[in-house]
């Protein structure tokens, strides 16, 4: 008898077991067959959405919306934005994206007066060329004419300008050859505002020194140097012309030893009177 009572509690157990597993599939049925639909919907959206990017960029590059609109130029100070567009070959019918950055700024550097390109591409058409141009360190004067002197000692000859800039001094006298390379050294060493207070730069060679030059600053000053160590020295003037009264004028020697020498003073014409009527 406890046999049988033991027998149908476990049976009673069992069923209730097999029961509950039935409910709880049941259960989750419902949330299965949603989570499988969530996944269907979310793959059908990917490929939805990559069907119309890809037809966006089928478009687009069959488009002129993938042709370069805008070419902006910085950093040009001589040379004209038109002349550094022609100079690159772009236009507004090229390809964006077979814009090539090496052949570009192979191109434009071959240019004597640009020492530098960088290229920057905006989406979805737009080119910027950054210019970093050769200093003008000089203009010599042939026949009214001013060819522009480079840092690297490369003379303009084309396109020079009738009337000279104030960005640099006049080199006067000068023969094209070694000395002039070497003052183009010297000069691409100055600081823009030191380059820009000298006027003129006469060669003026003597027996003692065949590189001695002499220079005429916009303040009025003359400075009598010498070629090979004219940037180091003219680093000086500044300083020197602070210790001088700006009302007398005349040559700051700095060729071994620094000072400073006036220019004779006219007599006036009162003096001259009272030495005649001396007399």
């Amino acid at each position: 008898m406890p046999f049988v009572l033991l027998f149908c509690k476990c049976q009673k157990a069992v069923s209730k077991l097999e029961k509950g597993k039935v409910v709880v599939l049941e259960e989750r049925v419902p949330k299965l067959k949603k989570r499988r639909r969530q996944k269907v919907n979310r793959r059908l959206t990917i490929y939805i959405v990559f069907f119309f990017m890809l037809i966006l960029c089928i478009v687009y590059f069959q488009s002129p919306l993938s042709y370069v609109k805008h070419i902006e130029i910085k950093g040009n100070q001589h040379i004209s934005s038109e002349k550094i567009i022609q100079l690159s070959g772009l236009a507004n019918g090229t390809s964006f994206w077979k814009v090539k950055e090496e052949k570009i700024k192979q191109a434009i550097e071959e240019h004597p007066e640009i020492k530098q390109v960088e290229m920057q591409k905006k989406f979805p058409n737009t080119i910027v060329l950054y210019i970093k141009e050769r200093r003008r360190v000089a203009y010599i004067e042939h026949k009214q004419t001013f060819f522009p002197l480079l840092e690297n000692g490369q003379i303009l000859m084309k396109n020079a300008p009738k009337t000279v800039l104030s960005d640099a001094p006049i080199l006067v006298d000068w023969k094209s050859g070694e000395d002039i390379q070497d003052m183009a050294g010297q000069l691409a060493k100055l600081p823009p505002y030191i380059l820009s207070a000298i006027s003129e730069i006469h060669y003026a060679p003597s027996d003692e020194d065949r590189y001695h030059i002499t220079v005429y600053m916009n303040d009025g000053f003359e400075v009598s140097a010498s070629v090979k160590n004219f940037a180091e020295k003219m680093l000086l003037y500044p300083e020197i012309v602070k210790k001088l009264d700006p009302n007398v004028k005349g040559v700051i020697h700095l060729e071994v030893s620094n000072y400073f020498k006036a220019y004779d003073q006219p007599k006036k014409e009162d003096d001259d009177d009272n030495e005649s009527s001396a007399r």
